[in-house]
C-alpha cells in the first residue's frame, strides 16, 4: 500500500469512529495538491479540503490527525443543523 493509500484508509477509519453512518468519498488523484472530500450522511453533503501532506502525514502524526478530525467533526456538524 503507497502513502495516499494508506492516508485514505486512515481518513476513512477515524470518519467511522466518529460516526458509522456517514460515507467519505477521497478523489484518486489530488488537485493543487488538494483533496475535496465528499462527506454525506443521509440526504446531507459537505465538502472538505484535505491537503495530500496531511492525508499521508495522519497515518504516523497524531497532531495531524486530530486536525483532520476536527474538520470531520465539524463538517458533520454542520450537515446535521442544516438537515
Amino acid at each position: 500500500m503507497d502513502e495516499v493509500e494508506a492516508g485514505r484508509a486512515k481518513f476513512l477509519e477515524v470518519l467511522k469512529k466518529i460516526d458509522p453512518k456517514a460515507e467519505g468519498v477521497i478523489p484518486v488523484r489530488s488537485t493543487n495538491n488538494n483533496f475535496l472530500i465528499s462527506l454525506s450522511k443521509g440526504n446531507a453533503r459537505k465538502f472538505i479540503t484535505v491537503t495530500e501532506d496531511d492525508l499521508i502525514d495522519m497515518v504516523d502524526d497524531d497532531l495531524i490527525c486530530e486536525g483532520v478530525e476536527t474538520q470531520i467533526r465539524e463538517a458533520l456538524e454542520a450537515m446535521r443543523k442544516s438537515g
